[in-house]
């Protein structure tokens, strides 16, 4: 990627942590030298099991899902990253051992990341990112308790709204069958549950 894209990409991640703690211009400037871009293009994979991930990846552009293929051969989705998403197998990242689930590019996706020796070095560099990387974490946990306890005590039609409440800029960008597989359905399920909303009286304001 050339210089300029380079430096184009790396706004968006500036942008984020700014968002979170204010960043100083050492602190930027690490952030330059320890993330890098890389484009991946559709169907690519970014992970694939049985491999170590080594990289902690920042979504700038496109969209990456992470899944597992059970022994049936079935999709089973767990997490989608849009622009100004986090995603790795954190397991694997913070384990260094081979990884049970698969990432790979829905769209031709641009992402910054950072090798694990790399953020270590973040963290004693600067201690403010160990900060920023331990709310990033707590955050991703708390998502996926909510997940969890919704898969074992909601109905499919209020994951469904939760999805659109979460994702709504991915709604026109993925398929059904990744949805449905990501919210444990099946595609014919989730045709007529979007058949029967789309019928339905619309709250009067």
């Amino acid at each position: 990627m050339k210089p300029d894209n380079q430096e184009a990409s790396l706004e968006p991640l500036l942008a984020y942590f700014d968002c979170l703690i204010s960043l100083n211009k050492e602190e930027k400037e690490l952030v330059r030298t320890k993330f890098h871009p890389r484009l991946f293009r559709k169907r690519q994979y970014v992970l694939q099991e049985g491999n170590i991930c080594t990289q902690f990846y920042f979504v700038v552009r496109g969209c990456l899902r992470m899944y597992k293929i059970d022994e049936k051969g079935s999709t089973h989705i767990l997490q989608f990253a849009a622009e100004n998403y986090w995603i790795n197998d954190l397991g694997s990242f913070h384990g260094v051992k081979p990884s049970a689930l698969n990432i790979d590019a829905l769209e031709d996706t641009v992402v910054l990341q950072i090798s694990r020796d790399d953020l270590i070095s973040l963290y004693i560099q600067a201690p403010k990112f160990d900060r920023i990387f331990r709310v990033l974490l707590e955050n991703s946990f708390v998502r996926l308790q909510e997940r969890l306890l919704q898969n074992i005590s909601s109905t499919a039609e209020e994951r469904y709204q939760t999805f659109l409440e979460i994702y709504p800029h991915l709604v026109n960008r993925l398929s059904q069958v990744q949805i449905a597989s990501f919210l444990g359905i099946t595609p014919e399920f989730l045709s007529r549950l979007r058949n029967r909303l789309s019928k339905a009286p619309k709250p009067k304001s």
